[in-house]
């Protein structure tokens, strides 16, 4: 069921992690500059999230008395952890979305591709994530297709812009990535020390208070910054148009970020940044397609560098998992032989 759930995530966050950032890169190529209110697009589709909770309510009415059974699950220490999360994520969301107002598609994936380090970094600190010789070799891999990438980055550089805007972008991202990182571990600590059971509805649960915290944080920067006045204005020349982009964008990264955590809940944290890493390339790909970036040697190296890396973890994990099973099976004739005491 576990591994079931993992490939469900895997996919869910494919397709946050692929088009989240061409959504949102999208309203600013064609003359968004409410930042605020971009940041807010990433997780203010939270309440969608209210329907699986309810099919899993629904689901565990038939099999458990109604006495029994809760529509919520969580308890305060776990909602006021989920609820400090979300708010890091709230100014995780406005550094990338600044980040992304200044760059390419292609140049701010780069960027956050080297979150992969930092997390493995984080989840030893946090969490004493174990290192095998196949998951030091991912991280090491896909770090390279993110440096390999780097060797183009200067001629991504939108013509419009000032060298001080493309360097302040650059520094958004990274704080974006760097923050991330921190965020990844931290959940499945929260896991580890929430003194009571974890199940895929309570990462359901988490997920939605931290996206809630997180738009609440991003709400009141467009209160300050006046943003609810201006997108009237902004959606002016298409406005259906503007609304529809608008509502697919926050749909698609409520992908992202129950993906990502979810993929902490059925692996580890290290294996969420290592997802979010792999696609790195895939979104670099798209945005060629689409928005016609360059699509440079270097970009086609990165590729291989990431499924290279992505395959060498996966083996290491599935050799892992032989090698306990064998151990497992070892123990237990020896268990049985043992005589019965009187």
């Amino acid at each position: 069921m576990r591994k079931t759930l993992l490939v469900i995530n895997c996919i869910i966050l494919s397709i946050g992690n692929c088009a989240g950032p061409l959504m949102m890169r999208l309203y600013f190529i064609h003359g968004g500059k409410r930042i605020w209110f971009s940041s807010w697009l990433e997780t203010c589709a939270w309440p969608i999230i209210l329907f699986p909770i309810a099919g899993a309510y629904l689901y565990r009415s038939r099999k458990q008395p109604t006495s029994e059974n809760k529509f919520f699950f969580m308890k305060p220490r776990l909602f006021i952890a989920a609820a400090v999360i979300g708010i890091l994520s709230g100014f995780d969301d406005y550094l990338y979305a600044y980040g992304m107002a200044r760059l390419p598609v292609s140049t701010s994936s780069l960027i956050i591709a080297s979150q992969l380090a930092f997390t493995a970094g984080f989840a030893f600190f946090l969490v004493k994530q174990k290192f095998t010789s196949y998951s030091i070799n991912a991280v090491f891999l896909l770090t390279i297709g993110a440096g390999v990438l780097a060797m183009r980055t200067s001629s991504d550089r939108p013509a419009n812009e000032s060298n001080k805007e493309y360097v302040l972008g650059f520094l958004m991202t990274l704080a974006a990535a760097v923050l991330y990182a921190f965020i990844l571990p931290l959940v499945e600590l929260t896991y580890k020390k929430a003194n009571q059971e974890i199940s895929y509805a309570l990462v359901m649960e988490i997920n939605m208070v931290m996206c809630l915290f997180a738009t609440g944080v991003c709400t009141v920067g467009m209160l300050v910054n006046n943003d609810f006045k201006v997108i009237p204005r902004e959606a002016k020349e298409g406005e259906t148009k503007y609304y529809v982009i608008a509502i697919l964008t926050a749909i698609i990264w409520q992908c992202f970020f129950l993906g990502a955590i979810g993929v902490v809940f059925c692996g580890s944290s290290l294996l969420s940044g290592i997802v979010i890493a792999v696609l790195l390339p895939v979104t670099e790909i798209l945005a060629v397609i689409f928005y016609k970036e360059k699509f440079q040697a270097e970009k086609g190296v990165a590729l291989a560098l990431s499924l290279w890396g992505f395959l060498s973890y996966f083996y290491g994990e599935i050799k892992q998992s032989k090698k306990k099973k064998r151990a497992l099976e070892m123990e237990m004739p020896t268990v049985s032989n043992r005589p019965e005491s009187v």
